[in-house]
């Protein structure tokens, strides 16, 4: 299973055409203690750059831009009634979507784990 980021803070999981996709801990961090998770419904196709949802922590708002085509296959639920989980555990079970991917060729714009840590220096 392979890891991606986007210059976003966003990881991607891909395994076969779908792909889960979450935010890291640096924006977890950055964002402070989050308060609610906006989200987009299972069946909802977009376009890499497409805003797919929201983020709010006390702090601020903070919008989840698509970082490749697809279709949202599952919205991870739990995180309406708890996004307290995305400080938690943002890069395991606070997950915000499984995604049936378009165009597998766009993971190639995305970053590994390296280039990623040069991004947040």
């Amino acid at each position: 299973m392979a890891t991606y980021y986007s210059e976003e803070h966003e990881w991607i999981t891909v395994e076969g055409d779908t792909a889960t996709l979450g935010i890291t801990q640096h924006a977890a961090d950055q964002l402070g203690e989050i308060v609610f998770c906006e989200q987009k419904e299972a069946g909802d196709t977009f376009e890499k750059g497409d805003e797919i949802g929201v983020i709010e922590s006390v702090k601020a708002a903070s919008e989840i831009y698509a970082p490749l085509d697809g279709e949202v296959i599952a919205a991870n639920e739990t995180l309406a009634d708890n996004p307290g989980a995305l400080n938690e555990s943002p890069e395991g079970d606070a997950w915000i979507y499984k995604i049936k991917l378009s165009d597998a060729a766009q993971l190639d714009d995305l970053m590994d784990l390296q280039g990623y840590k040069t991004l947040i220096g």
